[in-house]
Formats: C-alpha cells, sequence, structure tokens
C-alpha cells in the first residue's frame, strides 16, 4: 500500500510540467467537424492537444475567400513560424489579420498562382484566447459544456446526497 501511494505521488510529480500547459483544440477546417459553425469536438477529440509551450495561447484563424471559408485552430507557438500577418495585440477577442509589407518583397515571380504576398484571401481574423482550457471551440458548444457539466454535478451531489 505504502509503494502505491509512492509510486501515484512520484508520476504525479514527474507530470506535473504537462499539466501547466494550455490545451487547445488543434484542426484545420480540411478535418471533419472542425469547420466554423458544425464544429464536433467528438470527431477531433474532447481534450484537445496541450500547446507546446508553458504560456501558450489558443488561436483560430478564419480565412475568407468570397463565400467560402478556411478555419485553422491551433496553439500561438506553432503558428508564429510561419505566419507574418499575426497582429501585435493577443489578448482575448478576435483581429484582423497586421499586413506585412516585407512579405515577398524581393521575390520575382510572374506565375500568379504561387501568391508570395498572401493576398488571396479577402479577409483575414485572428482569434485569441487563453482564460479557458479548449476555448478555441465554436460559440455554441460551450454553452452545450456547460449545460453538461452543470447536470453532472447536480447529479454526483443528488447521488452522493442519497449515499
Amino acid at each position: 500500500m505504502n509503494f502505491l501511494a509512492i509510486s501515484t505521488v512520484f508520476l504525479c510529480v514527474l507530470s506535473f510540467h504537462r499539466v501547466l500547459a494550455i490545451w487547445c483544440y488543434r484542426c484545420t477546417s480540411a478535418t471533419p467537424g472542425c469547420g466554423l459553425y458544425d464544429f464536433n469536438w467528438k470527431g477531433i477529440g474532447y481534450l484537445g492537444e496541450a500547446c507546446p509551450e508553458d504560456d501558450d495561447i489558443c488561436m483560430k484563424v478564419i480565412e475568407r475567400k468570397g463565400a467560402s471559408e478556411t478555419v485553422i485552430r491551433d496553439c500561438f507557438s506553432s503558428l508564429r513560424a510561419y505566419r507574418t500577418d499575426i497582429p501585435a495585440d493577443r489578448y482575448e477577442g478576435c483581429r484582423t489579420a497586421a499586413h506585412d509589407v516585407r512579405l515577398g518583397h524581393y521575390v520575382n515571380n510572374s506565375i500568379k498562382q504561387l501568391d508570395v504576398h498572401r493576398e488571396h484571401f479577402d479577409s483575414t481574423t485572428f482569434c485569441f484566447c487563453f482564460l479557458d482550457h479548449r476555448c478555441n471551440s465554436s460559440p455554441y458548444i460551450g454553452v452545450s459544456m456547460t449545460a453538461i457539466a452543470a447536470s453532472t454535478i447536480v447529479g454526483l451531489w443528488h447521488l452522493l446526497s442519497t449515499w
């Protein structure tokens, strides 16, 4: 019994560094159930994934071209390596993309389809959140998750009160 308790505490201490990271959904709209309005956490995993850095931020990138929308859900540390249009203000909320004047500046390109200046999309919006785990989902999922959590707590309270 004593060995079991010591080994449990030891494993908890070893896994503590992963607890400090924020958990975010990480998918694109090419993944089924990861669209802007048809988000389904059952298809991509309820828990999401832990972000690589301890002080990371969950992000949702919405790119629109006409009537089509592309959605990217990921951690800030994963996207900042190749996205140069991330706004400087990274507090909670949504902002339009920043314009990078140096993007493709020294490229002499005659092939229009290569889009070196990143001008394909009509509008790009970045949404940031860091106050709650898995907060880069659709707005209606949060309400249903609150209802599930409340009903679970009430059910457990009723079960424990009768026991």
